[in-house]
Formats: C-alpha cells, sequence, structure tokens
C-alpha cells in the first residue's frame, strides 16, 4: 500500500484551465471540440519556447505552477504515446528522403520533456521518464512514492498526451482529447493507493490522470481503477 497527499494540482485540456472549469467538467464531463491550441508558456524566453512542441508545452505549463518559488523537487513524467506528432512528422521526412533536423529528433524521444524541464528550471535533481499504458497514473505515483521514500520533500508527477495524428487514430483510444495533468506530492496519508488483483472493475470512461482529477474535484471518498489484472483501489482518508 502507498501512502502519500496531494499537495497541489494543475491541469489543462482545451478551452478547460481555471480550477472552476475543470470542476464544471468533473460534474459533467464531455469531449472539448475545437482546435487544441498549446497553453501558453510565455513564462519561458522565445528561444526556450521555440523548442517546446504541443506536449511538452502542456506539460510544462501545468508543472510549472507547482514548482515556482519552491525548492528543487524531483520529476517523474509519464505518457503513453509520447511525442507522435513530431516522430510522425520526421517518418514523412525520411519516407521523401529528406534530411532530418538534429534538434527536432534530439525532442523526439520519450524522455525529452523531462530533459527539458532540468534544462529550463536549470536543476539537477532526479527526473525520471516513463512510457506507460492505461494505468500509467498508477505507475507514475508509485515511483514518485519510491522517491518520497528516499529523502525528497516533495516529488512532482506530470502525465500528458496529445492528440495523435490523423494516421494513427484508427489503432489510438485512448486520448479523447489532448490534456495534461501535474501533482505535487508528499508524504503523508491523505491518500492510500493498493492493487486488488482478485476484483475487477468497470473499464474508465476517461483516462486514469482525468478520473483522478474528476474524484479529488468531486472529493469522492473512495473509487477503483480498471488494471490488466484486477484494480487499483483509491482511498482518501481525509475529507476536510
Amino acid at each position: 500500500m502507498l501512502n502519500f497527499a496531494i499537495s497541489a494540482w494543475q491541469a489543462w485540456a482545451p478551452g478547460i484551465e481555471t480550477a472552476s472549469q475543470w470542476e464544471d467538467w468533473a460534474r459533467q464531463p464531455y469531449c472539448p471540440a475545437g482546435p487544441a491550441t498549446p497553453p501558453s508558456v510565455s513564462f519561458l524566453p522565445p528561444m526556450q519556447r521555440r523548442r517546446l512542441g504541443p506536449l511538452a508545452r502542456m506539460a510544462v505549463a501545468c508543472a510549472w505552477p507547482l514548482a515556482e518559488a519552491r525548492p528543487p523537487m524531483p520529476l517523474v513524467y509519464a505518457s503513453h504515446h509520447g511525442e507522435t506528432t513530431r516522430n510522425f512528422e520526421l517518418l514523412q521526412r525520411l519516407a521523401q528522403q529528406e534530411t532530418l533536423s538534429p534538434a527536432s529528433f534530439s525532442l523526439s524521444v520519450h524522455n525529452a520533456t523531462a530533459g527539458m524541464w532540468s534544462i529550463l528550471r536549470k536543476e539537477t535533481v532526479e527526473t525520471v521518464a516513463l512510457s506507460v499504458d492505461g494505468d500509467g497514473l498508477e505507475s507514475a505515483i508509485a515511483e514518485a512514492c519510491l522517491l518520497l521514500a528516499a529523502g525528497h520533500a516533495e516529488t512532482l508527477v506530470v502525465l500528458a498526451e496529445e492528440a495523435p495524428p490523423a494516421a494513427y487514430r484508427p489503432w489510438i483510444d485512448d486520448v479523447p482529447f489532448p490534456y495534461a495533468v501535474a501533482l505535487r506530492l508528499s508524504g503523508g496519508d491523505e491518500f492510500q493507493l493498493s492493487v486488488d488483483e482478485d476484483a475487477g472493475a468497470i473499464a474508465p470512461a476517461w483516462p486514469h490522470p482525468l478520473g483522478l482529477l474528476r474524484h479529488l474535484l468531486l472529493r469522492t471518498p473512495q473509487w477503483r481503477h480498471a488494471r490488466r489484472r484486477g484494480a487499483w483501489q483509491w482511498r482518501r482518508t481525509r475529507l476536510s
């Protein structure tokens, strides 16, 4: 069983950015319509902003407010599909026998966002990049709890997915819309997370990070997230 506290969170999706907008979404979830313009990262210098693709912008925009004016803390970054848009563009260039941009290639790897975070923050504390599947939220939480157990006072957890290119959409059905969720974890027992190997759970209507946001905002005392075998059991020990 994992015990931890969530001291702050930040999330972004197209047209859903503020806490009140997320509260409205939690009560009546929906898929945002219209173009997905990445969030602003105007707090960064122009040269640094230009290096960030849509996925990295979402992740950095959510994580930055949680780290601002606080001591350096480890980052656990998790994504299932990663930089699909950038990788698809590189594959198209290869198919056309065009020269690849070294910068674009270096930013296409799965841990590029975690690496850019260290550069942007000028921090040398640990960063972890996870390639995750459907229950990646819980995998990232477990990794963060290990960092807390190693002596860190706080840990950032960031999960992000961008809308896949049109050519990939027949095979990618777990990203209803682009989103990023950032959590600041600390020690404590506000939440308990455990695995129930025997009991299953209904497949969630929304990805686990978005499901967590709903339960945080609706103040659900306990809930379950499906996994390959059994379920993740979440329990909130304090509702105040």
